[in-house]
C-alpha cells in the first residue's frame, strides 16, 4: 500500500506513531524513498532555498517571452507600502507574493513545482508572508511544508495534480489544500483541523477548468495563483475557527478526480476552450485558432 493513498490513514497513522504530523510524513516518505532522515531533511531545505530564491529573484523590469505576464507584483507592492489596498498588508503580501513567483515562472525563472509550475505561487504566497510577520525560521517553513506534502501526496495518489488530466482544480486547487494545511499547522491547529483544510480548499475550486491562453502558463494561470493563495488563507481560518468540511476530505478528492474525468478535453489545457478561444486570445495569437 502507498504511504499516503488517503487521508483517513495520514490522520490515523500519525496519530499511532506518537509523532506531529511533519514528524510522521518525515519518516514514512524516507523509509518509502529508502533514505535517511538526515537526507530527506536536505532535500527539502534545498526545496525552502528554490522557494525563497523564486521571490527574491523577481524583476518587476522583466516580461515573458509573450509580454503577457511582468510588472503586476511590483503594482501590488506598491499599493500595498502607499496603505490603498483594501485588504491590508498581509493580505497584499500575500497576493504580491503570488504574483511574483507566478511571474517568475512565466519569465523562465528557477520555480518549485509545489506541486506543479503553474501553481508555484501559492504556497510560498501564503507562508513566505505569515513567516515574516511571525518571525519564523526556516526549520518551521520546512516542517510546514512536510505537512503540504503529505496531503499533497494524497491528492496526487487519489486523484490528480495535472490540469491536462484534471483542469485546473488539480493545481492550483491542491496548491490550495496543501498550503492551507501548512497553514493550520505552523498556526498550532490539529491535524483534523488540517485536513478539514484541505476539504474546504478543494471543494472551494472543484471544477476549475485548465484554459492557458496560447498555451503558455501566463493567462489565467498567474491570478489564478492569487485565487488559490486566498482560498488556501479562507479554509485555514475556517478550520481553525472549528468549521468542519460535511464531506470527508477523502470522499472530496475522489470527488475532484472524477469531475476532472468529466471536464471535456477542450478544458483541460489544450487550449480549446474557456478564455483561451475568447475573441481577445484569438486576436492577439491567430495561430492558436486553427
Amino acid at each position: 500500500m502507498a504511504v499516503f493513498d488517503s487521508v483517513e490513514s495520514l490522520l490515523k497513522e500519525a496519530a499511532a506513531s506518537g509523532e506531529e504530523m511533519w514528524e510522521y510524513v518525515l519518516r514514512a516518505s524516507s523509509e518509502e524513498a529508502n533514505i535517511s532522515i538526515d537526507e530527506s531533511w536536505a532535500k527539502m531545505s534545498a526545496t525552502l532555498d528554490a522557494m525563497l530564491e523564486s521571490y527574491r529573484s523577481y524583476d518587476p523590469e522583466q516580461r515573458s517571452a509573450s509580454g503577457l505576464v511582468g510588472g503586476d507584483a511590483q503594482l501590488m507592492k506598491e499599493a500595498r507600502d502607499r496603505g490603498t489596498t483594501i485588504c491590508g498588508p498581509f493580505i497584499s503580501s500575500v497576493i504580491a507574493t503570488a504574483l511574483s513567483v507566478s511571474e517568475c515562472n512565466a519569465c523562465m525563472h528557477r520555480i518549485v513545482a509545489a506541486p506543479t509550475a503553474g501553481s508555484c505561487g501559492v504556497l510560498p504566497a501564503v507562508l513566505l508572508p505569515y513567516a515574516h510577520g511571525r518571525k519564523l525560521g526556516d526549520d518551521d517553513l520546512i516542517k510546514a511544508l512536510y505537512v503540504a506534502s503529505g496531503f499533497g501526496a494524497v491528492i496526487a495518489t487519489r486523484a490528480s495534480i495535472s490540469g491536462a488530466e484534471a483542469g485546473c482544480q488539480a493545481e492550483v486547487g491542491s496548491a490550495a489544500a496543501m498550503a492551507a494545511a501548512a497553514l493550520v499547522y505552523l498556526h498550532g491547529g490539529t491535524p483534523e483541523q488540517m485536513a478539514n483544510a484541505v476539504a474546504m480548499a478543494l471543494k472551494n475550486m472543484m471544477g476549475l477548468v485548465c484554459d492557458p491562453v496560447a498555451g503558455l502558463v501566463e493567462v489565467p494561470c498567474v491570478k489564478r495563483n492569487v485565487a488559490g493563495a486566498m482560498n488556501a488563507l479562507s479554509a485555514a481560518d475556517m478550520a481553525l475557527a472549528g468549521i468542519t468540511s460535511r464531506i470527508p476530505p477523502d470522499e472530496v478528492i475522489d470527488a475532484m478526480k472524477e469531475v476532472g474525468a468529466q471536464l471535456p478535453p477542450g478544458l483541460r489545457e489544450t487550449g480549446q476552450g474557456g478564455i483561451a478561444v475568447s475573441p481577445t486570445a484569438l486576436r492577439l495569437f491567430p495561430e492558436e485558432g486553427r
